[in-house]
């Protein structure tokens, strides 16, 4: 089997490394051993961050929807549970962007979910 230096090769990624390194403070972005660590670790925390991103904005949507309709008279449960009753099938980032922008709007799928969660109250057997 033939004999393999790997020079090339090896200094294009030892400079790629050293590159996504730049601007780490001291040996980090000096020194290979150093970088490539910092780079690893660098690299899990934007993975992770990709992922927490996801939640933070479905957090704040729903603190966004439950303001708003508690502005209506209504919980943020009550009011998923009457638009799905209703059969208003919007989405949670939708719903925060007509709460922010369109007061009038929400104001009328409020009314909808109310109005939905009034009629299943009634239609509703008692079980004794």
């Amino acid at each position: 089997m033939p004999r393999v230096k790997r020079g090339n090769k090896r200094k294009e990624y030892r400079k790629k490394i050293l590159k996504r390194a730049s601007g780490y403070f001291l040996t980090k972005s000096k020194l290979y051993q150093a970088a490539e660590e910092a780079v690893e670790r660098g690299l899990k925390f934007a993975y992770t961050g990709r992922k927490q991103k996801k939640r933070q904005f479905r957090s704040l949507w729903i603190v966004r929807i439950g303001a708003a309709a508690k502005l209506n008279g209504l919980s943020y449960s009550q009011m998923i549970h009457g638009l799905k009753l209703a059969g208003i099938e919007l989405d949670r980032k939708i719903l925060a962007d007509i709460a922010s922008q369109d007061a009038a709007g929400f104001t009328s799928l409020a009314g909808q979910a109310k109005a939905a969660l009034q009629q299943a109250k009634t239609s509703k057997p008692v079980a004794a």
